[in-house]
């Protein structure tokens, strides 16, 4: 489990350094062309990841994003051959922007009823 949470820190890392300098494109072009690695993955591989993610964000040395926890989530299954998306979406009234990671229509880095809430804006 350790060697998958250092890969989870180093993508909140990766991906923190391009929202610090305010590269919101650079984030959603990273998770877009991040190439699906379709393989025979184990029942349980959607779960591992989401926890190691979460492991890592316990760790990291400041308040997590929900853009750069999601971009992180989306990417790293992607490379477990999880063809997942990360969802934009926004809330109108009080207006309030979130992110997420949906595997098949299903939200799985978030509260199952995330997309629910708000109304998507983009998915990649």
């Amino acid at each position: 489990m350790l060697f998958p949470a250092m890969r989870a820190y180093a993508s909140l890392l990766h991906f923190d350094f391009l929202l610090r300098r305010g590269n919101f494109a650079a984030v959603y072009d990273a998770v877009r062309s991040r190439p699906c690695r379709l393989r025979e993955c184990e029942g349980d591989t959607i779960r591992r990841v989401c926890g190691s993610v979460d492991s890592a964000c316990i760790w990291y040395w400041k308040q997590v994003l929900c853009l750069q926890r999601s971009a992180a989530t989306a990417c790293l299954l992607k490379d477990a051959g999880i063809p997942a998306q990360l969802v934009i979406g926004a809330q109108h009234t009080p207006f309030r922007a979130h992110a997420w990671v949906e595997v098949d229509g299903r939200v799985v880095n978030d509260n199952s009823y995330t997309n629910e809430i708000y109304s998507v804006l983009d998915r990649c």
